[in-house]
């Protein structure tokens, strides 16, 4: 099982070299940052935790560009995935999201891991020019587009939402045909298999947040049904999973039981946070996490 970080890193915290060098150097597998470019003032749509208020946390409207965090990360690392997780699609443009993911590949040695997502503040999506009702397929159709850009010397899209004529697009990822998109996803509705079938039609995994070891055994039967009517490998498909806040006390603060867990219901990677960024303890706090999971 591969245990990566994933945090929250703002101009408050350690930053993104000092946090990827110490994990990289601990044995974890990569560093997993999230995205939101604007928290509008006034929403109506509800934060997404059942047991929330409905309110945003602070911390959302301080989130830097996740490429040029990664970069950072990666310039700090020699063998440390640097991932997305996850990169709101059709808020951006995809030319030059296509740029930017290549370009960080294929300067990090071919390292990114892209997980992605379509979003699920309304609002937020407005304001960035994405049709919210048809974020994903917008995503779908940005990404079909993204790969053209990424494997041919000379790519042109003709789609819905993006076209363009052929054009030249360098650098080329270093990962071939381009670097693994993992599908993100919340798990608060009653099933994922609408997540599942973006996996079919664009992904090489799927990154589920929130999900229970149970949960996770129940959608993977779903998942290989998928794969088995489509002619793909279900082996072939990585699953990289964020345990819900409460998984941890239901395994009795045991973390080897915990993964364990995740292990056996098929995940091949578990992304944690440290207890703290805060500057000049989150060693202490890497060093901490590390030796209740990795060894």
């Amino acid at each position: 099982m591969k245990i990566a970080i994933s945090c929250v890193i703002t101009e408050e915290t350690a930053g993104p070299a000092l946090v990827a060098r110490v994990a990289e150097a601990l044995g974890f597998d990569g560093l997993f940052l999230p995205e939101h470019p604007v928290i509008p003032v006034v929403h109506r749509t509800r934060y997404p935790d059942p047991a929330g208020d409905g309110r945003i946390p602070e911390f959302y409207s301080h989130m830097p560009d996740p490429f040029v965090l990664l970069a950072m990360a990666a310039q700090a690392t020699t063998r440390f995935k640097v991932a997305t997780a996850i990169c709101l699609v059709p808020e951006r443009n995809p030319i030059l999201l296509a740029k930017e993911a290549a370009t960080l590949d294929h300067f990090s040695g071919g390292r990114l891991l892209f997980g992605i997502g379509a979003g699920w503040l309304a609002e937020e999506s407005e304001i960035m020019g994405a049709n919210f009702r048809r974020r994903w397929a917008m995503t779908r159709e940005y990404v079909r587009a993204m790969k053209e850009l990424w494997t041919k010397p000379q790519a042109a899209f003709e789609g819905e939402f993006v076209r363009f004529p052929a054009v030249r697009s360098y650098p080329k990822p270093r990962q071939k045909p381009h670097p693994p998109i993992h599908i993100g996803s919340n798990v608060f509705g009653p099933s994922c298999e609408r997540a599942l079938k973006n996996v079919m039609a664009i992904g090489d995994g799927w990154m589920p947040y929130g999900i229970s070891p149970e949960r996770l055994t129940r959608e993977l039967v779903i998942l290989k049904r998928l794969c088995d009517e489509a002619g793909r490998d279900f082996s072939g498909i990585e699953i990289t999973v964020y345990p819900p806040p409460n998984q941890l006390s239901k395994c009795g603060g045991d973390h080897e039981r915990m993964i364990e867990k995740y292990r056996a219901a098929g995940a091949h990677r578990i992304v944690l946070g440290p207890a703290t960024l805060e500057p000049g303890k989150v060693e202490q706090a890497l060093e901490a996490l590390a030796h209740k999971v990795l060894t």
